[in-house]
């Protein structure tokens, strides 16, 4: 079976939920819950069958007895029964013709049951039925309405409050398979929270059968996926995964958070999803090697994958800088560089562009024609946009982050500045990122009106940093293999 038969996952044409339950606070419930509500807005467009051999209905529908006596054929079961039931189900699964299985269900190998999860490994063999899981919270896919998470997006408080406890993210660009599902869960609510959109996120547990490798494959197809984010904590085909990576990024950027890098942190893990994490320096050349961004923080990991969903790779590590507070300009100089990052004086046709806009009294004799370009206080829109386009048109610079500080009185309408600084930059192929310090609500809304128009935006001069550094490390490496260029031709800003 070929990895783009893996669809079946994401748009199968009917889906059993093999442990249904009629009771909310179980996870049979709360999943046949999701697909149904998905179905009835009109997001799911196959067929949905609840599986209990104990009960005639669940939540309106119809329940068969076992999977083989659902009327018609059934690409993906989603299987919550307890562990020792698995072998069973798996039996009728093969037998139906069902091709894959997502296996929510705990305890096997991440409990020392080795011997339960190789047996359902063999009956997937011989019928050919691909496996997610065991020991995960599967699929969340907002293009093909698949929710396999048995969280339930609300809490009703004892006082009556109905409060988002684990929230979807909307529609997006960026992939995310992680082998932690409580670490994937807590990551969609981040995403959800900073408003990025996601194209699939995958939870795959133990991995019995699909593991990085082959879903790398699957995204690197995937015209929803821009940039695709992994959490490991251990890659047991490493040769296999290297190989696999180092062609799909050429194509597309891969992000990397690996978690178990001390020895406290790998014992942990193997309790977790029996994971052996292994020597974290040959983690860190095998990344290098495939072209994989690697990430150390939460933060950092999601905000490189925001800015390399958003914007193109960096030609190179020159940043320009733009901003109307010269502290701001200085923090961020000393975050780039700090990351190997450069922050070059503006010299030649650049710097005399630059003194031109004074010339003409477009900015105001006091700016710093240095690098941060310091607008100062007194900035507008109009000098913001100007200098902004000669940044953008210089050969000096690689990527522009642009400090666009609400707080100065100029700028009456931040947003304006926002919409006018976009339609700017569509005229390039050099990335932009964009940074307003605060927490007020201007702040927040300038940031979200960046995102929105697809240029990152972030809270700090330090986030800022980290995410150049992102745009220009896969830079680098797309022009160390030689396809810089033939990338750039292709790639396409997101209108």
């Amino acid at each position: 079976m070929t990895v783009s038969d893996l669809k079946f996952f994401f748009r199968p044409r009917a889906v059993a939920i093999i442990g249904a339950s009629r009771e909310e606070e179980k996870p049979g419930h709360v999943i046949l819950a999701n697909f149904l509500e998905n179905k009835r807005k009109g997001r799911f467009k196959g067929e949905v069958y609840a599986v209990n051999p104990f009960v005639d209905e669940i939540l309106g529908i119809k329940t068969y007895p076992t999977v083989l006596d659902i009327p018609d054929e059934v690409d993906l079961g989603v299987i919550v029964v307890p562990a020792k039931v698995v072998p069973k189900v798996m039996e009728d699964c093969g037998m139906k013709g069902v091709k894959g299985v997502i296996i929510i269900s705990a305890g096997f190998s991440e409990t020392g049951n080795v011997e339960l999860e190789e047996k359902i490994k063999n009956i997937a063999f011989r019928y050919g039925v691909r496996i997610i899981g065991p020991n995960c919270i599967g699929i969340y896919d907002p293009y093909g309405g698949i929710d396999t998470f048995f969280l339930p997006v609300y809490k009703v408080l004892k006082d009556g409050r109905r409060i988002v406890s684990t929230p979807r993210p909307r529609r997006g660009y960026i992939s995310l398979m992680s082998q932690s599902g409580a670490f994937g869960t807590a990551a969609l609510d981040y995403m959800s929270g900073e408003n990025i959109g996601m194209s699939s996120f995958v939870s795959y547990g133990n991995k019995a059968d699909i593991d990085e490798a082959d879903l790398l494959e699957y995204f690197a197809e995937d015209e929803n996926t821009r940039a695709i984010m992994i959490y490991a904590e251990s890659i047991e085909r490493g040769r296999k995964f290297i190989e696999v990576a180092s062609k799909v990024s050429l194509k597309k950027p891969i992000i990397a958070l690996k978690a178990g890098r001390t020895s406290a942190g790998s014992r942990a893990a193997a309790s977790h999803t029996a994971a052996m994490t292994g020597v974290d320096e040959i983690y860190e050349a095998a990344f290098k090697k495939a072209g994989v961004i690697r990430t150390y923080t939460t933060e950092e990991f999601f905000d490189a994958a925001k800015a390399l969903a958003f914007q193109p790779p960096a030609k190179g590590r020159r940043v320009g800088i733009i901003t109307d507070g010269g502290g701001a300009g200085v923090m961020t100089t000393d975050a780039l560089e700090t990351l190997g990052m450069e922050v070059p004086e503006l010299t030649g046709e650049t710097r005399r562009r630059l003194k031109e806009l004074v010339e003409k009294g477009i900015l105001p004799p006091f700016v710093t024609l240095g690098n941060p370009v310091d607008l100062t206080g007194s900035v507008t829109v109009e000098m913001y946009v100007e200098t902004f386009r000669i940044l953008m048109e210089s050969d000096q610079i690689d990527i522009v982050i642009v400090l666009a500080l609400h707080h100065v009185p100029g700028v009456a309408d931040p947003i304006e500045l926002v919409n006018e600084l976009v339609e700017e930059a569509r005229n390039f192929n050099k990335p932009v990122i964009a940074c307003d310090i605060g927490g007020s609500q201007m702040a927040v809304m300038v940031r979200e009106e960046f995102d929105k128009n697809f240029i990152p935006s972030y809270p700090s001069p330090e986030r800022s940093a980290h995410a150049a550094r992102a745009l220009a490390e896969y830079g680098t490496y797309l022009r160390k293999k030689g396809v810089f260029e033939e990338y750039m031709k292709k790639w396409r800003p997101i209108i």
